[in-house]
């Protein structure tokens, strides 16, 4: 996917967690959004994958797997929280997260407040 589309999904996206968090409220739990926020998406017609599992390598030796909530378009992953603010062990998990399954964007999305609060996350490759 390119670049204008990548933008196009996340407004996609964030247009979606805003519907979720306008209608159920804040202070749920993390994994109440999450599944809301699939909801919205299946309803949007937005194609994802809940739940997928990535091996963590070391030396050629698998010594745990990673599972992100969601991977929308195969293109984004998206994490979401229920966190006093976005920091910057969040932003380094992110960028964790997209080191293993290979993708280039993630979004972490916070529903813990009254505003919902995102954050758009860029690996650059090397």
């Amino acid at each position: 996917m390119d670049k204008t589309g990548i933008e196009n999904l996340i407004y996609k996206v964030i247009g979606a967690a805003m519907t979720v968090h306008s209608k159920i409220g804040y202070g749920l739990r993390e994994k109440t959004y999450e599944r809301a926020l699939v909801v919205e998406l299946q309803h949007l017609g937005i194609q994802y994958s809940q739940q997928s599992s990535y091996p963590v390598i070391y030396r050629d030796v698998k010594v745990d797997e990673y599972i992100p909530d969601l991977e929308v378009e195969d293109a984004v992953i998206v994490d979401t929280k229920t966190i006093e603010n976005i920091g910057d062990y969040e932003l380094g998990q992110m960028l964790t997260y997209l080191r293993f399954t290979q993708k280039t964007t993630g979004l972490i999305i916070n529903f813990k407040h009254p505003s919902l609060q995102w954050r758009k996350v860029t690996l650059n490759p090397s």
